[in-house]
């Protein structure tokens, strides 16, 4: 009888935690975003490091008063 319900309870359980990770894989992915060289970044937000503490900075605090150049190094500091 006790292995009856814990296997029941694990089938529910294993069921449950299936749901969401299905769900996720009906929804339609956006098409990703293609941008060439010269055009204008989308707005985005990043946390900083300012040597002290954590702060958010945003695209749109430089927009019309500095130039900003957006460099992406894939495994910057990873060792990878």
């Amino acid at each position: 009888m006790k292995r009856g319900i814990t296997s029941l309870l694990l089938a529910l359980a294993l069921a449950t935690a299936l749901v969401p990770s299905l769900r996720a894989q009906d929804k339609p992915q956006p098409a990703p975003m293609k941008l060439k060289v010269g055009d204008m970044a989308p707005d985005f937000t990043l946390k900083y490091f300012d040597g002290v503490k954590v702060q958010d900075i945003s695209l749109h605090e430089f927009r019309g008063k500095k130039n900003v150049v957006v460099a992406f190094f894939i495994f910057a500091f990873t060792g990878g």
